[in-house]
């Protein structure tokens, strides 16, 4: 049998497992003893007992009075605002600057290199500490805040500005809005497949802003066009109504956004390099101009090298969201500190936090694998 090679393989592959199980195995029950002979409570069951704190931030509605859980989801949803803002901004800027390093104005290229390297060589969290600070030291106290045309306030608690009264037409513009992006999508599609069919491809643009912009206001218009204003002001030590940015969460926002955008520049750098210079000969032959030449031609046959390490940026960028703890930003992990300071369940929590982040990495790389799948196809 061992003189058999399939077979030698097969019996160094169940070795291996049972080793990994053993393991497993001890590590598991030896924690449990362990949590039993120091009478410390395991099992999910606190999620549904009263919190008891308060929450700074939130996207959702959450009183001290209600559950773990539903505290647990305030930290989520905060998470994955600042995760996807931060995300869209990265991207944006940190094309721009991947760009901006290949520019043939000598000034434009090295104070794009310069960006790049400071940011991609300080700590992250040392740049949250300074975006931080700036919020809170620079910016005058409460009683002393900047106004801004009589709509935004600006100060240490950070930027309240005025926010559209509670109306039905807003919620349904919100939801056109949604829609409207979707149809854009889909309008985008059939204009690419009527290209292919024909080789003609009708116009995307002016479309796609008709429905994003138009469908809203169509809807908001058809339903009474509200117009009243939640005007931000004082009330006793601190700001009343309207909408507020606060320090911690735009300290956390433009940290992660510039930091991860010094990476994607290189990504975006190395991507336009990577295409063959004859592409652009021939693009500049047809007489497209410098925009055309890198919205049409170079960029398209970049993305193939540039999506798999954009998609590694995108999961750095949303773990990294984690250090908002260090600016007391209510992100998840926060969320799950405090749970483990009252309850002393902690294994319950981290599990919660590793499920949580595994799933999120798990979507952000099904999407952009599929994106990147997507991209190969319409190359060919």
């Amino acid at each position: 049998m061992l003189r058999n090679e399939r077979a030698r393989n097969l019996l160094y592959q169940a070795l291996l497992l049972a080793m990994v199980v053993g393991i497993g195995w001890y590590l598991v029950s030896n924690t449990l003893h362990n949590l039993e002979t120091r009478q410390i409570r395991t099992g999910f069951e606190f999620l549904g007992r009263e919190a008891g704190f308060e929450i700074a931030e939130k996207q959702i509605e959450y009183q001290p009075t209600d559950s773990y859980a539903r505290a647990f989801m305030v930290g989520l949803f905060n998470t994955l605002l600042v995760a996807v803002a931060g995300i869209v901004i990265a991207t944006v800027l940190g094309t721009l600057i991947g760009v901006a390093r290949l520019s043939s104005n000598w000034l434009l290229s090295r104070l794009a290199s310069i960006y790049v390297e400071v940011m991609r060589n300080v700590p992250l969290l040392l740049q949250l500490f300074v975006w931080y600070g700036l919020f809170t030291e620079l910016l005058p106290p409460v009683k002393e805040a900047i106004e801004v045309g009589g709509w935004l306030l600006i100060s240490q608690r950070g930027f309240r500005f005025a926010w559209p009264a509670e109306h039905a037409a807003w919620t349904a513009a919100y939801w056109a809005l949604l829609a409207g992006v979707v149809l854009a999508f889909l309008w985008r599609w059939r204009a690419r497949s009527v290209q292919r069919a024909t080789g003609q491809q009708p116009p995307v643009g002016w479309p796609s802003l008709a429905l994003i912009l138009g469908l809203p206001l169509v809807v908001w218009a058809a339903m009474g066009a509200p117009t009243a204003m939640e005007i931000p002001e004082m009330s006793g030590f601190d700001f009343q109504g309207g909408k507020v940015l606060s320090p911690e969460f735009a300290a956390l926002l433009l940290g992660l956004s510039t930091y991860t955008a010094a990476f994607i520049a290189e990504v975006v750098r190395a991507g336009i390099l990577a295409v063959d210079k004859g592409q652009n000969e021939a693009a500049m032959a047809l007489g497209l101009h410098t925009g055309q030449r890198l919205r049409l031609v170079t960029l398209p046959q970049a993305l193939r090298v540039i999506i798999p390490p954009m998609t590694s940026q995108y999961l750095n960028l949303t773990k990294n969201s984690s250090l908002a703890v260090a600016i007391g930003y209510p992100d998840l992990v926060a969320v799950a500190n405090t749970t483990m300071n009252q309850t002393g369940q902690a294994i319950e929590a981290i599990a919660i936090l590793m499920a949580v982040y595994l799933t999120i990495s798990l979507c952000i790389s099904l999407f952009m694998n599929w994106y990147n799948a997507r991209m190969r196809l319409v190359e060919r």
